[in-house]
Formats: C-alpha cells, structure tokens, sequence
C-alpha cells in the first residue's frame, strides 16, 4: 500500500467516513508487518504524548487531537481501549491503525482488555461491524491485529506504560517479554492481570472487584519500580471524572481520554505530555461540541457499562 493511498484512507477516516471491507484488511495486513516486529513491552522515545481510553468516541478523538497536536507532529503514545461502548469504534480504531501504518515510529498502540473477541462481542464493537458491514469480516480483522498489539510500553527506561496495571506473576519487566502475546486476552495470568488490574489504596495485592486481574497497592509500585529501575506507572483502565489521577505520591498515574463517557459520565478528559526531560504536562480536554457531532447514527445508546 503506498503512502498517497494511506492518505486518502486517513482523509476518509478523519471525517468519520467507513472504509471499504478490502481497504480494512489491506490496512490490517500491512499493520500485521509492522506490528510483528515490535516488542511485548515497546520501546518509546520522549517527547511523547500518552492517551488513555478512546472507547470509541471519535469526536472526542478528534478533540484530543486538537489539544495535543496532529499526527505525526506529536509522537503519540496510546494505551489500549480503542473500541466498544462508543458509536464509532471502527472509525476510532481504522484511523489509529492507520497513522500507525503511515507514520509507525510517531504512533504507539498498546492492547487494552477491550481488545479483545469475548469482551467485543459485549460491548459494541461487534455489534457496530455487523451493522456498519453487514458481516463480521472487518472485526475477525480487527481481532485478529489487536491479538499483536505490544502489552506495554517503556518511555525513555523510565516510565513504565501499560492499560491496566501490574500482576503477581510479574517482578521484573523481562518476565513481561517472554509472553506468547499473539492470543486472545486469557481469563487469568501475567497477560489478563496487565490488561485488568487496578490501583487501589491498599499495601500489598488484593482481589480486583472485575473479576479479572488483581489490585495493587503502594508497596507493590515502589518494589516494581525498584526492581526494574523505572521512575513511574502510567496507566488508562478507569474512568477518572477529572480526566487523570495521581496516586503513591506521583509514582502511579490514571489517565483517561474519553471525555463525557459513554455519552452521560460528565467527566472531563486529560491527555499526558512528557517533554524530552520527561517533565509532565496534563492538558485537559471536553467532549466535542454536540453541533461536531454525526447526530444521524445516535437514535439509541445501549447500556454499556462494566
């Protein structure tokens, strides 16, 4: 696929306009290539801006954009969570895919636990396919690269990114690189506690409210962070009403970049600048303007809610 090509997909893209079923799979095998070469944990170079949930919420994507730059002028660093719940999950994820095929060293995608067959066909992003397709080939597709998506992101060896947070299984980052990522998320272990964890105001490990993954408190952050030489956890997973939050006296970040959730949350989002000497910069961001918006697909919004 040469690079005019993917431009004209990107035009297409950014003004909420499908993509046809062949250009969709020539998109994901050309991302196969590239994503194959990647590490379980990728390594990042600062300055790099870093984005929570999207969860399908194109316009505010969009918005996001607006407050952090253009790409490929910002390097951008997204940590999972591109699809369900929102109207425009193929939309949301087709364009971040293809930036990441344009521009592959200014785009970063790790795989969020809603990158994922079991939970799509939950949350939306299947039933959206099917109704934007009218088959589910687009999102046997879309499985099948978020099945290679990195699991984790190191910026500059020192901050530590991931979706949701740390596992028992894992002391050291070189564990984390040993995993068979090429699957789906599985229901316990190392890869689903990456995916599913939370930080919670507690010492050591407790049993995580989702069902999946665990939550991890203080001492669990500085022993990691000790052990792997590392300064700092960003991490996405939870919906932060003031779009980010800090936690362990700045050791454990949250932070979330799906404004105004699910259409009625209210909450603000934030997106994360580190510059080349990884001083912090949240900028905080609203839901686009409802007149932005593309009304037509909005008659009903389904309950989607974990």
């Amino acid at each position: 696929m040469v690079s005019s090509a993917l431009d004209k997909q990107i035009e297409k893209l950014l003004k909420c306009e499908l993509l046809s079923e062949n250009e969709v799979q020539d998109l994901c095998e050309k991302a196969r290539e590239i994503l194959l070469e990647e590490s379980n944990v990728q390594r990042v170079d600062s300055p790099v801006t870093i984005c929570g949930d999207i969860h399908g919420q194109f316009f505010d994507l969009k918005e996001l954009f607006k407050v952090g730059g253009n790409c490929p002028e910002t390097n951008y660093l997204f940590m999972g969570d591109f699809v369900d719940r929102g109207l425009y999950s193929v939309e949301t994820f087709l364009l971040l895919l293809a930036f990441k095929v344009r521009y592959p060293d200014r785009v970063t995608l790790i795989r969020g636990n809603h990158e994922s067959r079991q939970i799509t066909q939950v949350y939306g992003f299947y039933d959206e396919c099917m109704r934007k397709y009218g088959s589910s080939e687009v999102w046997r597709n879309c499985c099948s690269i978020f099945d290679l998506l990195s699991l984790a992101a190191i910026i500059d060896d020192r901050i530590f990114c991931v979706h949701g947070g740390l596992s028992p299984y894992i002391t050291h980052v070189d564990q984390i690189r040993t995993i068979d990522r090429n699957q789906e998320v599985p229901h316990e272990g190392a890869m689903c506690d990456l995916l599913w964890s939370d930080p919670e105001d507690i010492e050591n490990w407790g049993i995580s409210p989702r069902g999946a993954g665990y939550l991890f408190g203080e001492n669990v952050v500085n022993t990691f962070l000790y052990y792997n030489d590392l300064q700092m956890i960003a991490r996405a997973h939870q919906l932060v009403m003031e779009g980010y939050k800090l936690m362990f006296g700045g050791k454990c970040v949250t932070v979330w970049s799906a404004p105004n959730y699910c259409y009625r949350c209210g909450n603000v989002a934030s997106i994360l600048e580190f510059d080349e000497y990884l001083k912090q910069e949240y900028k905080i961001f609203e839901a686009a303007p409802q007149g932005t918006r593309n009304i037509s697909q909005q008659k009903s919004l389904p309950d989607y809610f974990l």
